[in-house]
């Protein structure tokens, strides 16, 4: 009697998961809608998303949602309202956790006020995780960080596995306490130069605007 053929491996599935639902109460005005290059800076982030090959990408609004639906092209991405997004970004990560394909392998984590990132770094960090599925070893890595010539930075990727611990975080912050308590089962990318600055302040928005033009 013939066996039947090998069921082949599931496809590993990647997101992104796009957190732009600030208030910018630093800032004083919506910093996703800050002019940057050809458009503003969350168009920027948009871009690097969808260079990566994602099967679904969820964007997560809250302060100045409804100027940001009008101002941006947000078209491939599935918009996400966040009315508690004054709790701190944990708040959007686990807005955006509960939207994913329930078969999501893989988790892209972009901010939306960072511009900077490239997509060839975004594109590694999931080339990382590509063998972590739920059938992987325990030994696989379940995050990948950014590790730039100053420290540790975005964007950050994180397996299935770990999408329960994301979605449990409170604060702004937690994301850093969770990969000190996971790092044993993170796995780092070189990436050459800084950390990409995020707009929190007009200081800020003047010096990503300066890289900007150092590019050019």
């Amino acid at each position: 009697m013939t066996s039947p053929p090998e069921r082949p491996p599931a496809r590993h599935r990647t997101a992104g998961l796009i957190l732009a639902a600030g208030a910018s109460r630093r800032l004083g005005r919506a910093k996703q809608l800050l002019p940057y290059g050809t458009g503003v800076l969350l168009d920027a982030v948009l871009a690097v998303a969808r260079d990566c090959g994602l099967e679904q990408t969820v964007l997560v609004l809250g302060g100045s949602a409804g100027e940001v639906r009008r101002t941006v092209d947000t078209t491939g991405c599935e918009i996400v309202l966040n009315p508690d997004f004054g709790a701190g970004c944990s708040s959007s990560i686990a807005a955006g956790i509960a939207a994913l394909h329930p078969e999501t392998g893989a988790v892209l984590l972009l901010l939306g006020d960072q511009p900077g990132v490239r997509s060839v770094d975004a594109r590694a960090l999931l080339r990382l995780l590509a063998t972590d599925t739920d059938h992987g070893g325990k030994n696989a890595p379940g995050i990948a960080v950014c590790r730039y010539d100053d420290g540790v930075g975005h964007p950050l990727a994180f397996t299935r596995r770990m999408l329960p611990d994301l979605a449990a975080l409170h604060g702004d912050k937690a994301v850093w306490k969770l990969l000190e308590q996971r790092s044993d089962e993170a796995v780092e990318l070189r990436v050459p130069g800084p950390v990409p600055l995020d707009v929190d302040t007009d200081e800020d928005y003047r010096r990503v605007l300066a890289g900007l033009e150092g590019e050019l």
